[in-house]
This record gives structure tokens, C-alpha cells and sequence, in this order.
């Protein structure tokens, strides 16, 4: 059983009186990431033979410069829908919007 101490940031928060709701996205640093890298890394990757990796990898590269350079910055994030009734989320201190919270996700038993 592996523990994971993830970081969450809170996108949304609404108050309904008795109960808070906080819509939590994992917080996760991501580098940018250029469509044409990502391109040339899959024919690396694909690719065996080194001659014909050669001959492709330069025309290729010709090719994606002359298109507009695409920035991806994308990563499969885990999404938290919680909800509490006001007085826990007081004794968590309130946090805001973009505020962070540290959840402990596990298996029981």
C-alpha cells in the first residue's frame, strides 16, 4: 500500500450557509513543453533504425520549424469535489481561492 501526500489547489469554493464545498485540482509544476519536441521525441522513440532516423529526423525538423510553435503545458490532473459542513472548513482556517491543501490518499485496511 503506497501513501501519496499529494498538493491540491482550490479552484472554486462555494458556501451555502450550512456547508462548504471546495473544488480542488492537484497542484502539479509543469515545464512548457513544445508540440515540435513532443513530435520529435515520438519518432525517437518510434524510430529504430538509426539511418533511417537520420534521413527523417532532419527533414522533419525542417518541417516543424516552419510551423507556428505550439506551447503545451498539460498534464492529467486529479480533481477533488469536497464538501463540509462550515464549521470543519472554519477549523481548517478558511482557505481561499488558490490557497493550498495537502491530502493523504490511501486505501483503508
Amino acid at each position: 500500500m503506497e501513501d501519496s501526500l499529494i498538493r491540491y489547489k482550490i479552484n472554486q469554493i462555494t458556501d451555502t450557509g450550512l456547508n462548504v464545498s471546495l473544488a480542488l485540482v492537484e497542484d502539479v509544476e509543469l515545464e512548457t513543453v513544445s508540440q515540435q519536441q513532443l513530435m520529435l521525441d515520438a519518432i525517437d522513440s518510434t524510430v529504430i533504425d538509426k539511418e533511417v532516423k537520420q534521413q527523417i529526423k532532419p527533414i522533419l525538423e525542417a518541417i516543424l520549424r516552419a510551423q507556428p510553435q505550439t506551447v503545451i503545458k498539460s498534464y492529467p490532473q486529479t480533481v477533488i469535489q469536497i464538501t463540509m459542513p462550515k464549521r470543519r472548513y472554519e477549523n481548517l482556517g478558511s482557505p481561499r481561492v488558490g490557497e493550498h491543501l495537502l491530502i493523504d490518499i490511501k486505501k483503508a485496511g
